[in-house]
């Protein structure tokens, strides 16, 4: 029951699905772009009422991604959390699955999120996660107050000796 209607939720987000690429013109040293703009920073912000895009996470021991405010300092060291205007999840250690909420909320998630869809009602203040094969809810921010353009936020966790190495890829019409 609960399945079939987190299912529901899910198509109706997905119709909201936007087309992400990513700007070269980076602000982190260590991302490598590929061609066509879907492999991490994002070109362009957002500020429509609803919008849902989807970022396959497979093979990643570390991640993080969410949605942030433009006028968020991107250069050195962040710290995300809806205080600092970041609304994002992310993976640790493999196996670590937080909501970075300051403080951060630790998930238990069922299964291993493969692909994760990120939706967003700006007038409703909602940033809420999927796990999209699952069909699951992973976490909602709630009562956020957002007055300005959002942007994607992606990290795709630091490569270290050949751990880690798969990219953070978005689905490439938002839905897959």
């Amino acid at each position: 029951m609960m399945k079939t209607l987190v299912e529901a939720e899910m198509k109706r987000v997905q119709k909201f699905a936007v087309d992400v690429t990513l700007d070269p013109e980076t602000a982190h040293h260590n991302l490598i772009l590929s061609d066509d703009g879907k492999q991490v920073k994002p070109a362009q912000s957002f500020s429509s009422e609803k919008l849902y895009y989807e970022i396959q996470v497979k093979q990643k021991s570390e991640w993080s991604l969410g949605v942030t405010r433009e006028s968020v300092n991107r250069k050195g060291k962040i710290t995300l959390s809806p205080q600092k205007g970041y609304w994002t999840i992310g993976l640790r250690n493999g196996n670590e699955y937080k909501a970075l909420a300051g403080p951060p909320v630790v998930l238990s998630l069922k299964s291993v999120p493969q692909k994760v869809g990120v939706f967003v009602d700006y007038e409703e203040g909602l940033v809420s996660f999927y796990d999209v094969e699952a069909a699951a809810l992973i976490y909602s921010f709630t009562g956020c107050s957002f007055k300005e353009k959002l942007l994607p936020f992606f990290f795709p966790g630091d490569y270290l000796d050949g751990i880690n190495s798969s990219p953070l890829i978005i689905s490439p019409d938002g839905v897959n």
